[in-house]
């Protein structure tokens, strides 16, 4: 197989897969040898007809159907073993080119994660904390009672500090990939209650462009203090152990949630991760100039 890479901006990845007709064939064969086991034809057992009867009464483009399943995925894989690749989505697959007897051209994007800056992350937060520490009073206003006082910043101001402070390159493909489930998610909830989208965007007085307008826009915020955050977790070395995962799954009070917490512990640590992260922001006595 002959791959080329094309490196765009954000991290996105476009791979061209040149996949040799002699590979296709091969697969294409051995979905053929399976499918004929399995098809019944009048006057014979199961899998004992004929292979010429057998063959034709197969549909070879559902036979193509099953090479693509199969083939398509391996020559992604290894085309990202080649490149030495770390993306962090699916692909977005596209046939180019697929004839019988020539080799087959595959598209494939994707992106790995974004570059993160993090500029003056530090300085800008020090400076909220000093700003909201302890407002000074002037003669002739009220004097706030010690209830009244600011304590300190809290998460939002935090997280809009940092969204300010930061730069974050991500990738079109991640963005569309977030608003897209973004969409799906307000079509489930739509459905249970009953409501087709149109019917909730007349509610909203929104168009399906200004939904994904402003979908794109929080998708963006969303992504952009993810990645900040897991980069700053890496600049203050917080770690989350096994045993603060397992402490979370235990105390899930039901026990299909703790069940599908337990499936989902990588994520479940990156979470834990970042509120870590965040409280850590949030102590004046951690963050300084």
């Amino acid at each position: 197989m002959i791959t080329t890479l094309e490196r765009k901006p954000g991290n996105t990845i476009e791979l061209t897969l040149l996949i040799p007709w002699s590979q296709i064939e091969t697969t294409y064969k051995k979905m053929v040898d399976a499918l004929i086991a399995q098809v019944e034809l009048s006057g014979f057992r199961k899998g004992k007809a004929p292979r010429d009867l057998a063959e034709k009464n197969l549909d070879h483009t559902k036979v193509y159907e099953e090479v693509i399943r199969e083939i398509i995925p391996k020559s992604y894989t290894d085309a990202l073993t080649e490149h030495q690749l770390r993306p962090i989505i699916n692909p977005q697959i596209e046939l180019l080119e697929a004839q019988e007897g020539k080799d087959w051209k595959v598209k494939a994007v994707t992106a790995e994660k974004p570059k993160v800056i993090l500029g003056e992350y530090r300085k800008v937060i020090a400076s909220l904390h000093a700003a909201k520490k302890n407002k000074i009073w002037v003669p002739g206003q009220t004097k706030p009672t010690e209830e009244k006082k600011e304590t300190g910043p809290t998460v939002a101001e935090i997280l809009e500090t940092i969204y300010k402070a930061v730069t974050v390159d991500i990738s079109p493909v991640i963005i569309e990939n977030e608003v897209n489930r973004m969409l799906s998610s307000l079509l489930n909830e739509t459905q249970k209650l009953g409501l087709t989208v149109e019917a909730y965007l007349q509610a909203q007085q929104k168009t399906k462009e200004s939904l994904r307008a402003e979908y794109e826009a929080q998708a963006k915020k969303t992504l952009a203090l993810e990645f900040a955050l897991e980069e700053i977790a890496e600049q203050e070395k917080v770690t989350v152990s096994e045993a603060e995962v397992e402490e979370v799954v235990k105390n899930a009070k039901i026990e299909s949630e703790k069940t599908e917490l337990g499936k989902q512990k990588y994520y479940l640590a990156s979470l834990l991760r970042r509120q870590k992260t965040l409280n850590a922001l949030l102590s004046p006595t951690v963050v300084t100039t």
